[in-house]
């Protein structure tokens, strides 16, 4: 059963996902004309507030559903999914994460836009935004099962079996082993029960405070992240510009990729182990963003699909790089056994001996709490589309269960399981992106009208 689980999850990010994600992806940046680029300094006005109206239609403002969304992307993905593309690819790889961020911008813009488009509401009567919306009330009733089909593994794969797995790792690595403390089934346990409290007082307080949480955090945590980071990079400020030189070069020779080769060619493996890393990080695409993003108050959908579009940026082409230069000039990408959330570890160990690793672990344990909170949202909100609205809340005790199975087992297969659905949810999104794109860029249209009569 675990073999068969393990093919269902490779297949769903394998490459007809990765079709979807990139072509889907290309696609909409030229359809669009490069508007990610072209609009970048009105998007950060936007999300600065200039345009909020408290009485437009939404529960939440665009920082808040920004934060919403990138607490849920900024997570175990860029500190340990960088750390595997690098041991896996070499230098290389962080160059296609970068291609994949940059197309990911496109699809997140798109999937926004559309998320408060087409709006629709619950069985509660409140308005709600996201793929299963957008789906019905865009392409008709005769696409619902496309839109059942999301829920279905929004629902499993919203569960955070691997972002508890891995924070429990690594508490383990950084604070008990060293202290030692036996690591064993009850220690586990108590991480997961001190991690299950804390949810709890936050996502049964529903969407606000959930985004009034993450709208402090999420900004404090990246901060935080960067003053570290800047800290290594300064201190081995005279092998910065080399690696940036041996990201690009790499990225085309593919000399210290270590994987399978792909289209005939090892570059080609190299940029797939790339794009991949990239698109599990941003998860533009995905739809997941749309879920937050359709929650905020406005009427204009363009504005909206801008300020989501700054997420990939921020995630992939921001932090995921520093995380990849901070392994790269402390050398210990070559030097370490080390992978995965560990080599991170070793990354800070290297520049900051003594309390490195601990900082490194505070910055882990927001990035991986703040993701606890989001997905318990996306998860109540695909079960309030398929059973009703009172009946939403009945998802935040399996949620709750969940972290303690995912801190308590190193179940493979229950990692695989919700890695696959949580791929799968990308189909209906992207096929129904790609065919209602033509009506966002008539919105598009419309909305520079607009601005320029104001």
């Amino acid at each position: 059963m675990n073999d068969t689980i393990k093919a269902f999850a490779d297949f769903a990010w394998g490459l007809p996902l990765l079709i979807l994600l990139i072509g889907g992806g290309l696609y909409l940046l030229v359809l669009s004309r490069f508007l990610p680029f072209r609009f970048l300094g009105h998007a950060i006005q936007v999300l600065r507030g200039r345009y909020d109206d408290p009485n437009d239609p939404g529960q939440i403002n665009h920082f808040q559903a920004l934060s919403t969304a990138l607490s849920s992307t900024i997570g175990m993905g860029n500190i340990a999914g960088v750390a595997v593309a690098i041991t896996m690819g070499g230098p290389g790889a962080v160059f296609w994460m970068w291609v994949s961020a940059v197309i990911g911008m496109s699809t997140k813009f798109f999937t926004a836009t559309l998320a408060i488009l087409y709006r629709g509401k619950d069985s509660a009567g409140v308005l709600q935004g996201g793929p299963m919306y957008f789906i019905v009330e865009g392409l008709g009733k005769s696409w619902k099962p496309a839109a059942i089909f999301f829920s279905i593994c929004g629902m499993i794969g919203a569960f955070p079996v691997f972002n508890v797995n891995q924070l429990t790792q690594a508490i383990n690595d950084i604070v008990l082993i060293p202290s030692g403390i036996t690591v064993n089934f009850q220690s586990n346990l108590i991480i997961g029960l001190v991690l299950v409290s804390i949810t709890a007082v936050v996502i049964l307080g529903g969407l606000n405070r959930i985004s009034k949480t993450a709208s402090k955090l999420v900004p404090a945590m990246v901060l935080l992240y960067f003053v570290l980071i800047a800290i290594i990079l300064i201190s081995n400020i005279e092998v910065v510009p080399k690696y940036f030189k041996l990201i690009i070069t790499e990225a085309f020779s593919a000399n210290l990729y270590k994987g399978d080769t792909f289209l005939g060619g090892l570059t080609g493996g190299l940029i797939l182990l790339g794009i991949r890393r990239g698109a599990f990080s941003n998860e533009a695409g995905i739809g997941t963003a749309p879920l937050a993003h359709g929650a905020a108050k406005t009427d204009e959908p363009v504005r909206e699909g801008l300020v989501a579009m700054l997420g990939p940026a921020i995630d992939t082409l921001v932090i995921c790089t520093l995380t990849a230069l901070a392994i790269l000039v402390t050398g210990v990408w070559q030097s370490s056994e080390a992978n995965g959330v560990s080599l991170t570890a070793s990354a800070f160990s290297s520049t900051m001996p003594v309390y490195g690793k601990y900082l490194l672990l505070i910055c882990i344990v927001i990035f991986s709490l703040t993701s606890l909170l989001s997905y318990s949202y996306y998860g109540t909100k695909c079960m309030s589309f398929l059973f009703g609205d009172k009946y939403k809340h009945y998802y935040n005790y399996f949620y709750l269960v969940s972290i303690i199975l995912g801190a308590t087992t190193s179940l493979s297969m229950m990692i695989n399981l919700t890695d696959g659905f949580f791929a799968l949810m990308a189909f209906p999104t992207m096929t129904a992106t790609i065919l209602m794109a033509p009506r966002v860029i008539k919105e598009i249209k419309g909305y520079q009208k607009r601005l320029k009569k104001h």
